[in-house]
Formats: structure tokens, sequence, C-alpha cells
């Protein structure tokens, strides 16, 4: 008589799975700005997702309006996405892809031919990052200054998540 026995095993760790929203940051972006006969306000939320100390993806939203007493307003309304790369603690690498939809209304006394159109941005950044906060300056590789929200294709930032 023989007898056979034959066991399987499986090695199981006791780790709980990543909770997604555990990696998740919030942020943004609150803008205002008035002075003679001016006015702009924006709203810019955004959120990242944190895949290591290294690597984050996220998207963002952008509403801005603009109006300029008896010269024209304004309405941007568009998304993003961003990617970030730590390569060491204090240093941030950024590239962002930002589309925005540009609705320019003229004074109709000024004869001008009102602006409906869409703008493509693409900034490559660096900057100084402390805990979550950081500091740095980008540039647009795709600046058109005829079309674009942007004073220059070179803008300092402030990325601040929670």
């Amino acid at each position: 008589m023989t007898i056979s026995m034959n066991a399987v095993g499986q090695l199981q760790t006791s780790s709980k799975p990543t909770d997604f929203w555990s990696s998740v940051r919030f942020g943004g972006g609150i803008g205002l700005s008035f002075g003679d006969g001016f006015f702009s306000g924006t709203l810019a939320p955004s959120a990242i997702y944190e895949f290591n100390d290294q690597f984050a993806l996220g998207v963002g939203l952008n509403g801005t309006y603009n109006k300029q007493k008896d010269l024209y307003k304004s309405t941007v309304l568009g998304g993003s996405l961003i990617g970030l790369f730590n390569p060491l603690r204090a240093i941030q690498l950024s590239a962002e892809f930002e589309e925005l939809n540009v609705s320019r209304n003229w004074d109709d006394r000024l004869g001008l031919t009102n602006d409906n159109y869409w703008y493509p941005a693409l900034f490559l950044g660096a900057g100084f990052r402390a805990q979550n906060v950081a500091i740095g300056i980008r540039y647009d590789v795709l600046y058109d200054k005829n079309k674009s929200i942007y004073a220059d294709a070179w803008a300092p930032f402030v990325r601040v998540y929670f």
C-alpha cells in the first residue's frame, strides 16, 4: 500500500492594499486683480496623485474672467495635465500641458473682431521644493505672443499641495 500526500503553500504578506486617496494631493490657485476700470479673477483647482516620493501626475481646471471698462471682456476656460519629478528631495522638475478656450469680446465702438479660439501651452519648469511647497520658473515652449493669455513665455510659479 502506498500513501501519498501533496501540500501546496502560498506566502502571504500582511501589508494592506494601498489606498488610492491617501496618495492624492489637492491644490490650485486663486487670482484677483483690479484697478482703474479693470477686474480679473481666476479660480484654478488641481489635484495630483503621488506614485512615490519622486513621481506625481495630476489634472487641473482653469477659469478666468477679465474686464477692462470700455475696451474688452474675456473668459478663459480649460484644463491641464501635469507631471512632476523630484530627482532630489529639494528639486522639482515639471511638464504641464494646458489647453484653454479664450473668448474675448471687444467694445463695439472699437470696431475690432471678437475672438474665440483654443490655445495650447506646454510648460517645462524647475523649482526648489520644501515639504508640500515648490517655488520656481516655467517656460511655455509653444508660446505665441498674439494668442497667449500670458504676458511672457517665462512665468514664475508657486505650487502648494495638501
